[in-house]
Order: C-alpha cells, then sequence, then structure tokens
C-alpha cells in the first residue's frame, strides 16, 4: 500500500461517501424499516469514528482495519449479537461502495466473524398468563365505571393485545395497521410487514370482538382524515414507546408478573400455535418470516415443554427423591430369584 494514501486528505474527497447517502438507498431502494435504518445509522457511526481517528479512507480500508475495530468494540462489553449486527450493516455499506458506487475493489468486512452470541430463547407467557391478561374489560363491572377517557384507554389497550396475540404482530406492524387493512368483516388484516412484504393474516374471533368495541371509540376522536386503526387521545397515530409502554401498564394492572413487551406476545402467539399444530411452515407464513430458519427457534421452546411434559410425567424421568425409582433396576417380587 502507498503510505502517501494511507491518509484521508491524500485520497480524492469525491471517494468520501457520507454514510447517509447508503441509508438513502436502503430506505428508497430496498425499503428498508424505520428500525433498521435507525440501527445502522449508529452502526455506520461508530464506522466512520474509527476511519477518522485512524485518518484512513474508504478505498485504503482492509481486513485488518475491520478485525481491530471489531475488537475494540468487544473489548468495550458489546455483547456477540451486537457485534454481529454492526458487522452486517458494515458489510452491507463496503458491499454499497463496491458494487453502486465502484469506489471500492473488495469488501474489506467479507469473511470476517464476530465472536459467538450466545443464543437467547425468545420469553413466552403461558396459556394460564394469556387467559389473565387478556380478559375481556367489557366483562368486568370494575372496568366499566370508568369515565369515557378511562374506557378509551381501557379498550384501546386491550384491543392493541388481542391483535397482537391472535395476529402475531411486530410492533411496528401493529403501529401502522390502517382502517382499510381489514376486511372480510374484520376476520383477515392486511399486514405490512418488513420491507413492506406485504401478508394476510386471519383475525381470531376475540379479536374480532374487541376490534367491534374499539370502533366506535375511534370513531368519537379520529382527526378527519386519520387512517390509523389506533389512535390517542389526540385522535392522531400512536407511536411506537406510546404502545410499548401502555402494553406494560396494561400487564401491570391485570397482574403479570414480568416486564411485557409487544414483541412477547408475538413470540407467544407463534410457541402455542406451534405447540398445538406442529405445523412449522404455517407459523412461519403466519409471522411472516422469510427464511424458516428464523422460525425454528420456536420448536427449541416447544421442545422445552415437551421435554418438562416428560420429566412430570414418565416413571423413567422421575428423580429418586421421589420415590418412583428406589427399586430402579429389581425384578417385581415376584419374579425375582430367590
Amino acid at each position: 500500500m502507498n503510505k502517501d494514501n494511507a491518509r484521508g486528505n491524500r485520497i480524492d474527497p469525491a471517494l468520501w461517501v457520507k454514510p447517509e447517502q447508503f441509508l438513502s438507498y436502503l430506505k428508497y431502494e430496498k425499503n428498508s424499516a424505520l428500525h433498521t435504518l435507525n440501527a445502522c445509522f449508529h452502526d455506520l457511526k461508530k464506522l466512520v469514528g474509527f476511519v477518522n481517528a485512524a485518518q484512513l479512507s474508504w478505498p485504503v480500508l482492509e481486513q485488518q482495519h475491520i478485525r481491530q475495530w471489531i475488537v475494540s468494540l468487544h473489548s468495550q462489553g458489546l455483547s456477540g449479537q451486537s457485534l454481529q449486527r454492526i458487522l452486517s450493516h458494515w458489510r452491507q455499506f463496503f458491499h454499497y461502495l463496491c458494487h453502486q458506487l465502484q469506489i471500492l475493489e473488495i469488501n474489506p468486512a467479507q469473511g470476517i466473524r464476530a465472536p459467538k452470541a450466545r443464543k437467547k430463547l425468545p420469553v413466552v407467557l403461558d396459556v394460564d398468563q394469556m387467559t389473565a391478561l387478556l380478559r375481556n374489560p367489557d366483562n368486568h363491572e370494575k372496568d366499566r365505571k370508568g369515565s369515557r377517557h378511562e374506557q378509551f384507554l381501557q379498550i384501546r389497550d386491550y384491543t392493541m393485545l388481542e391483535l397482537l396475540y391472535s395476529c402475531g404482530l411486530r410492533l411496528s406492524e401493529l403501529v401502522w395497521l390502517k382502517i382499510s387493512h381489514l376486511f372480510e368483516k374484520n376476520q383477515q388484516l392486511r399486514v405490512l410487514g418488513k420491507r413492506q412484504r406485504e401478508r394476510i393474516v386471519p383475525v381470531g374471533k376475540k379479536a374480532r370482538e374487541a376490534i367491534d368495541l374499539w370502533l366506535p371509540f375511534r370513531k368519537s376522536l379520529a382527526k378527519e382524515n386519520e387512517p390509523a386503526l389506533f389512535i390517542s387521545v389526540h385522535g392522531k397515530r400512536l407511536g411506537n414507546r406510546q404502545v410499548q409502554n401502555r402494553i406494560r401498564e396494561y400487564a401491570r394492572k391485570r397482574g403479570v408478573s414480568i416486564s411485557l413487551t409487544p414483541h412477547m406476545l408475538r413470540h407467544s402467539f407463534a410457541s402455542h400455535l406451534l405447540e398445538s399444530s406442529g405445523d412449522l411452515r404455517a407459523v412461519q407464513e403466519l409471522l411472516g418470516h422469510k427464511d424458516i430458519s428464523t422460525t425454528q427457534i420456536y420448536t427449541h421452546l416447544d421442545f422445552q415443554h415437551l421435554a418438562a411434559v416428560y420429566d412430570k410425567t414418565h416413571p423413567r424421568a422421575r428423580d429418586k427423591k421421589t420415590g418412583s425409582d428406589d427399586n430402579e433396576g429389581q425384578l417385581p417380587k415376584d419374579e425375582q430369584i430367590t
């Protein structure tokens, strides 16, 4: 490498591509979700920081630089999962420089692996917890005694939970639902998933009943021409953080001990459906997963459930402390050799 060209001020300024250009490409060409764009922005900000500190420019980067920077981030305490995400975004950015702008000849992040991330199984609620959480507020006198404002919040939050669990929606998918996405008498829902991939999901009976409760409240407060299915008391579309806070508060009032998130309801939907049907491909379609390997995480949860049932019920699996295996390996008395 020419040392004179290893400094950023020695490189043609036209070659210094700002990450914002790549983010625009992701947004308009690849239809990437806002959450993905935000994560990518912060990951590329780290990359730019390293490049500036080393006084380098894109065309002179090599694998050794990327490897050193990943090691540096790891030493700062970033998890393997975070490093894998960062490397993925860096690889995508360099691929863009190679193939779209043709500034680079090779991708310096290609072939570099982050430390293995410890696999975490999704947290799910069991059926009893879901039953307690989703009891219809209209069936309880104390819930009907509240003001119109309180009833609005109760019915709206209840309906959001029912749809998240009934349809296995992501948070962003719920937030961007429109009235027009409901059809066939509210029995089906059009969902826009990641990268604007569309899927049609069935709406369960309880969720349809919740929607029927919610729509009159929504109609009374929605601003003119507001298409969102779920709105705030001010008549405008709810934001992600508002939904997260409301669901956490709703669960707390229903006695759910864990800090509930929308994605836990999606996990519970998938786990319970797979446990009942065993149809992994159907669960993949309903969740909107592009790759079935993403859905296979729920088979581990299903196996955990089966293993727990086995441990509790099979006579050869019981702990000796229960007394069930005290005579393990012995013949019945009437068959023992004397």
